[in-house]
């Protein structure tokens, strides 16, 4: 029973010994980190960061320091992904003031972030995050102001641009419905000239048949005159025949 004990005892020193070498190893490459960021020799710390967080993954202070060591080196996707996984623990963070202040500044950098994206409407509201956190910051305060205007006039311009389309597209309508009308007008020149031709024709035609039945109308005239004026003869010789 007590070689049990014993055994328990020394794994139990064994881990916490062991949790005391990580947290050392931990507080060492952040301590280095600090050290170079402060120097301005940002992807040197970077490195520092990420190997405190090789140790613990959780750790806040790690994950913060190494999103502002790329946020400084403009890597800002990187950057955001860190302080994404910092939103993530806010609840633990706002037990302290100090993870307070270091969320606030997240926001912050995440405003600035979406600004440099020109995404202004994300950044409003990360602005208005951070402040919520830290309403005396007037750096954040004059950054909202801002990207509100931005935003603002941002908005005017994407409804200027959209009304501009509108309008181009009621005129590309307007002369396509120009050319139709032109195409057409042709074609029923054309149409009314060959109905003005087919009129005479037809005119023509119907006094070409009013002189034929007229000429057919004299001719049988003649030619009934010339029967009376035969039988006339015709009947004068036989009365001279009968006188003799």
């Amino acid at each position: 029973m007590k070689r049990i004990e014993k055994i328990i005892c020394i794994v139990v020193f064994l881990m916490g010994s062991s949790s005391l070498f990580a947290q050392k190893a931990e507080r060492e490459h952040i301590r280095s980190g600090n050290e170079l960021y402060e120097s301005e020799k940002y992807t040197e710390s970077e490195i520092e960061y990420r190997k405190a967080l090789e140790v613990n993954p959780r750790s806040i202070e790690g994950t913060y320091n190494l999103g502002n060591s790329l946020y400084k080196q403009k890597k800002y996707p990187e950057a955001a992904e860190q302080y994404q996984l910092l939103m993530g623990q806010a609840e633990r963070m706002k037990e302290s003031s100090e993870g307070t202040q270091r969320l606030a500044q997240v926001y912050h950098n995440v405003g600035n972030i979406f600004m440099n994206n020109k995404d202004y409407a994300k950044s409003v509201e990360a602005y208005k995050q951070s402040l919520r956190l830290n309403p005396s910051d007037d750096e954040t305060r004059y950054n909202l102001a801002l990207a509100q205007k931005l935003l603002h006039d941002q908005q005017e311009q994407q409804q200027d641009q959209s009304q501009n389309q509108e309008n181009q597209d009621q005129d590309e309508n307007k002369d396509q419905q120009d050319q139709q009308k032109q195409q057409q007008q042709p074609d029923d020149q054309q149409q009314n000239k060959t109905q003005e031709q087919a009129q005479p024709d037809e005119q023509m035609s119907r006094d070409n048949a009013q002189q034929i039945l007229e000429a057919f109308l004299q001719d049988e005239k003649n030619t009934q005159e010339k029967v009376k004026k035969a039988q006339m003869q015709q009947q004068q010789r036989r009365k001279t025949d009968k006188e003799w």
